[in-house]
């Protein structure tokens, strides 16, 4: 970044430190095995790779704590897409996430269980035409940690409608992961200066411990 850009920054105080609520949840989104199997037109590459890898690790912290309501988001369509509209023909690799598609399903290594949120979606963010921001305000929550694919697509639409939701946003940077490394740094920069802060999954799991011992 020029220093121009940076002054330019600095004086709109982008990049502003949130403070934290209480009351933490954790949503991992859209883990599908679309991003992880090799003749998949959404294959992601190492940077999903990364994130499933660090998500794996988040979760297993999260288990340990019975009052961190652990979010699952899904897409996932009628056969044909008729409830995908527009951004379905848009997209034509989303029919990778048609219902019953082995492609759809959550990957094997995020293992879900019965107290476990499932959030099934047709779009974007996680909050558009979904219940989970009537869920999250019933359960307390105040503060939601976003881990996830892709970081330029569902991470940032649902990140800014979780800000926009009135949560206190956090981005956990090394557990998204996009398929190329410019778009995923760059929307990192952009959701850091406007709408969430950045933490690591190291700092996630210890924010974790501190805000339920």
């Amino acid at each position: 970044m020029t220093k121009d850009l940076e002054e330019n920054y600095s004086k709109a105080k982008y990049h502003s430190p949130q403070k934290y609520g209480e009351k933490l949840a954790v949503v991992f989104v859209d883990f599908a095995n679309a991003y992880f199997d090799h003749g998949s037109p959404l294959f992601g590459g190492e940077g999903c790779q990364i994130a499933l890898e660090n998500s794996v690790k988040l979760l297993s912290a999260c288990r340990n704590y019975t009052d961190v309501p652990i979010v699952f988001t899904e897409v996932k369509y009628k056969n044909g897409g008729e409830d995908g509209g527009t951004f379905y023909k848009k997209v034509p690799a989303l029919s990778c996430f048609d219902e019953g598609k082995d492609t759809q399903k959550i990957h094997n290594n995020l293992k879900t269980i019965n107290t476990d949120i499932i959030i099934t979606k047709q779009f974007p963010s996680a909050f558009f035409k979904t219940d989970l921001e009537n869920i999250l305000k019933q359960k307390g929550v105040d503060t939601l940690l976003i881990t996830g694919v892709t970081t330029s697509g569902c991470i940032r639409a649902t990140c800014i409608d979780s800000i926009s939701s009135d949560f206190v946003t956090l981005v956990v940077s090394d557990a998204v992961g996009d398929r190329a490394l410019e778009p995923h740094e760059a929307n990192l920069f952009d959701m850091s200066a406007k709408y969430a802060d950045l933490i690591t999954t190291e700092e996630a799991i210890d924010l974790i411990k501190v805000k339920n011992s």
